[in-house]
């Protein structure tokens, strides 16, 4: 387990990949969600902003798969992308006005729109921006754009590895490394429409840009998504600033 940071920040940003969502796992979920929902509560009770950016996951890839039988343009497939972030955007934020949480009622299309919503609103949910950005990338100009110096990934593993654990079975969890050592992982390359990385290369240079730390944990336990908020030691990694 390692730790965050020293002392809790008033806003805090935290990026939850679609593959979270599970639609093909019903009654995991609707525990998940409910979870969630109390650490949104929980945060807006002591007077902090959260900023939730969501990812895409299994409606993206199925919109994305039906759109290539149509067209094969990058730029066109992240656009469709995009509209599957919102929507999943749409049912956390709706969910969260449902029980009285005081979350802005718009879901932004820009990282600038959703800071100066964080500054009226406890709680702004939103999804991606433009196409060649992920929404972990998202997440990290929020992060900047809200001088929040560090950012939560949350996604369905549980650590960085040093090599590709779907194709390495010896790929080795790493608990803390630098921004630099995850660029020598992550490499250059953007991701294409539907890819998924355990950090995406763009997110990742940005974070360097802006000197913004990153956790890097599974986020289908919420517990590692409130420890790493909170300041707490946390199972995943850390990923320092160099």
């Amino acid at each position: 387990m390692v730790d965050f940071h020293g002392h809790v920040m008033p806003t805090q940003i935290v990026a939850l990949g679609g593959s979270l969502l599970r639609p093909e796992e019903a009654e995991e979920r609707a525990v998940w969600f409910g979870r969630l929902r109390q650490m949104a509560v929980h945060f807006e009770g002591n007077g902090r902003k959260l900023g939730i950016v969501v990812g895409g996951g299994l409606p993206a890839r199925e919109a994305i798969s039906l759109a290539k039988q149509s067209f094969t343009d990058s730029y066109r497939l992240d656009t469709v992308g995009i509209a599957a972030t919102r929507l999943n955007a749409t049912i956390l934020q709706q969910s969260l006005q449902e029980i009285g949480c005081n979350v802005a009622p718009i879901i932004p299309t820009s990282t600038d729109e959703a800071a100066e919503l964080l500054q009226i609103h406890n709680i702004v949910v939103m999804g991606g921006t433009t196409p060649g950005h992920t929404t972990d990338a998202v997440s990290v100009a929020l992060a900047r754009d809200c001088g929040a110096p560090h950012c939560v990934i949350a996604t369905n593993v549980s650590h960085v590895h040093d090599s590709d654990p779907r194709t390495n079975p010896d790929a080795k969890p790493l608990e803390e490394i630098t921004l630099s050592e995850l660029a020598q992982i992550t490499g250059d390359e953007p991701l294409k429409p539907g890819q998924s990385a355990a950090v995406d290369p763009v997110a990742v240079s940005w974070a360097i840009d802006a000197g913004i730390r990153l956790a890097v944990l599974d986020g289908r336990d919420v517990t590692r998504i409130e420890d790493a908020l909170e300041g707490r030691p946390f199972i995943g990694t850390l990923v320092k600033v160099d």
